[in-house]
């Protein structure tokens, strides 16, 4: 696991300006690799990197070359099938000089190109120098486990594992990109190339890009597939999932330092804890969070697993100061924070102390139907079939009759959520869905000002899923909807929050259900097996009960939550209040802040549970002030104290 960054000036530059400039962007990411750096310099191109060494700790150097010098990469992740490949490649005449997959990764794209990528199985960011052809190759892995970021300035090509580099050479300049913010504030993620800033873009998903000092081309290397569907029964299908998942599981282990897994206790961490403890020979270490609320914590659960495959098991009770840890987290992320990075955070801060590696459970389920909405577009669906009259006459009055309760999914938000989402149909319904308690486009006309909404107004954030619905891929509603997470909400919100929060502390984090080989065996999986018998995740329990218990598999999902709703009623109201009257956004043009006020005044009324948009405002402020003003963490930690009026000064990372 590694940060790389370097540039490709347009024009021959002086060295010894690229090295210190290089030197300027892997510092910024030390994080992410702090046992090792190495760097390749020349006239023509700048590239270095930051390692933290997991595999072939004593070589696997990098950057790495071929044997004349001609051909340089640097590579940030793990590829779990080397071996195979490594046995493959040495069969045609290759001569390794290490005993790593960097190496690996090397000979598969110098040798095979797009063919040698696709024979990689694992997590990917990786930059391949060609000195013969002066282009640099930049490429992402399959499901967007791995990042990479990139900017065209002044001087030439500049990229790196994330954002703070870029704005680290001094070649970027921070600049709002309104588009994707816009985007963001609806959707919760950042869709395609986009990132918040102006200029910087991300490499998506499965894609290489090529550039030489004029030049650019891009291209995808792999696509999902929700067809041909396994003609087995619902019994062979489970056993095939099983007996992959005991393979890939069994290969996510390999490491020469500590190693543990998360165990949230929810069927995915669990079922990977199962795997990864009977395939190894001595007791597995386990991590679990937990809140001080009984009725929210998990701890109980994770605590079963733990006992049942006796692994040696850490937990802890955590008091997450979620307003005093947002500028952190938002530092670490280079972008807004959705408070589920706490729990990654808090895990991973825990986890980093005993190990350098852990196994996860993330992508379960975006790829096994593990969501409520996927039930609750069901239950829209048969809801509009009600008469028009009947819904808009009387239910719907009858419903805002109903007192928001501040709860977590309460009564009243899920009344309003049904009672629009009955006036749509298909992607239209599930595209409003995403939005509707976050920013939906109404809802930012009247936040932004007119200077700034008159470029955003004839571009719908909800447009931008209709094309995984339309573009073949799946066919069923279900797997549309399956199709359409895993490409946004997991791809480019979940997944780099999990790299983000747990590189923050040196910690690679590896995730079983998000081999490829895994993703492409579950969506051949029939649709109306995800959701059988009304109940999500289906395939995933029944492949469960061969390993966990039946109270573990069939309780009410839970997750780590945080009752933002009442705080921001009470504690956090004097912080919400400030945010809406000193807001920078509001000073520079950008937001309203007559309107920032109205949707905090209406939350502390409790007329509408605003949570999420009043902690998207909070976390946008933190930005701001962080990323544009230069406003360093700490002091945006003592600015937090002081506008909800604390005194003492904790530890930002207390718990």
């Amino acid at each position: 696991m590694c940060g790389i960054a370097g540039i490709v000036p347009r024009e021959p530059t002086d060295p010894g300006r690229l090295d210190a400039l290089v030197r300027r962007m892997t510092g910024a990411i030390v994080h992410r690799g702090p046992d090792d750096e190495g760097f390749h310099v020349t006239e023509r191109v700048a590239i270095g990197m930051r390692r933290l060494s997991i595999i072939d700790v004593a070589g696997s150097r990098q950057p790495i070359a071929t044997a004349d010098g001609r051909r340089v990469l640097v590579f940030n992740g793990e590829i779990y099938n080397f071996r195979d490949l490594r046995r493959r490649f040495e069969a045609e005449g290759v001569r390794f000089r290490t005993a790593g997959d960097t190496e690996v990764v090397l000979h598969a794209f110098t040798r095979h190109g797009n063919k040698g990528l696709d024979l990689l199985e694992g997590m990917f960011a990786f930059a391949l120098w060609n000195e013969d052809e002066g282009t640099l190759t930049l490429a992402r892995d399959w499901l967007g486990q791995k990042s990479i970021y990139y900017a065209e300035t002044p001087l030439g090509w500049v990229f790196a594992s994330e954002v703070k580099a870029l704005l680290a050479s001094g070649l970027v300049t921070p600049e709002i990109d309104l588009q994707t913010l816009s985007h963001y504030m609806s959707l919760r993620y950042l869709p395609h190339d986009g990132t918040l800033f102006a200029g910087i873009s991300k490499l998506p998903p499965a894609h290489r890009i090529t550039v030489s000092a004029d030049r650019r081309e891009r291209e995808r290397l792999w696509a999902p597939a929700y067809s041909p569907k396994h003609a087995g029964s619902e019994e062979q299908v489970i056993d095939g999932l099983d007996d992959l998942l005991k393979t890939v599981v069994r290969e996510h282990l390999e490491s020469e330092v500590p190693l543990g897994a998360f165990l949230s206790g929810g069927i995915d961490s669990s079922l990977v804890t199962a795997y990864a403890a009977q395939a190894l020979t001595e007791p597995l270490r386990t991590f679990s969070i937990g809140v001080p609320d009984d009725d929210q914590s998990e701890l109980p659960w994770a605590r079963q697993v733990a006992e049942q495959y006796h692994t040696k098991h850490f937990e802890q009770i955590v008091e997450s100061d979620l307003a005093r840890l947002a500028p952190r987290m938002v530092a670490a992320m280079d972008e807004p924070v959705d408070p589920f990075a706490a729990g990654v955070y808090n895990v991973s801060r825990i986890t980093a102390e005993h190990v350098t590696v852990a196994l996860g459970g993330d992508g379960g389920d975006e790829l096994f139907a593990g969501y409520d909405r996927y039930i609750g577009q069901q239950l829209a669906e048969w809801y509009s079939h009600l008469p028009a009259p009947l819904r808009r006459g009387v239910l719907r009055p009858a419903f805002k009759l109903v007192p928001e309760s501040m709860g977590y999914k309460s009564f009243a938000t899920k009344l309003r959520w049904l009672d629009s989402m009955a006036e749509r149909s298909g992607v239209q319904r599930y595209a409003e869905s995403a939005a509707f308690l976050r920013f939906p486009h109404a809802m930012k006309e009247a936040l932004f000002t007119a200077d700034a909404w008159r470029g955003l107004a004839a571009n719908a954030s909800e447009t931008l899923l209709e094309p995984y619905f339309h573009d073949g891929a799946a066919k069923d509603f279900v797997d549309r909807m399956i199709y359409a997470d895993l490409s946004t909400r997991l791809a480019e919100h979940q997944l780099p929050i999990v790299d983000r929060m747990s590189m923050a502390f040196s910690l690679e984090a590896r995730n079983p259900f998000l081999d490829r080989r895994v993703a492409e065996y579950a969506m051949r999986i029939p649709a109306a097996w995800h959701m059988k018998k009304r109940r999500i995740k289906y395939v995933t329990r029944k492949l469960g009960e061969r390993y966990l218990s039946r109270e573990l598999l069939y309780r009410k999902k839970q997750g780590f939550g945080f009752p933002l709703a009442l705080w921001f009623r009470d504690s956090l109201r004097p912080l919400i209040e400030a945010v809406a009257q000193e807001s920078r956004l509001a000073e520079i043009g950008l937001f309203r802040r007559e309107e920032m006020k109205r949707l905090v005044a209406e939350h502390v009324s409790g007329k509408v549970d605003h949570n999420y948009r009043l902690w998207l405002l909070f976390n946008l402020e933190i930005w701001y002030r962080r990323f544009f003003d230069g406003t360093e963490t700490e002091a945006l930690e003592e600015w937090v104290d002081a506008k909800r009026g604390v005194g003492t000064v904790r530890e930002a990372t207390a718990v």
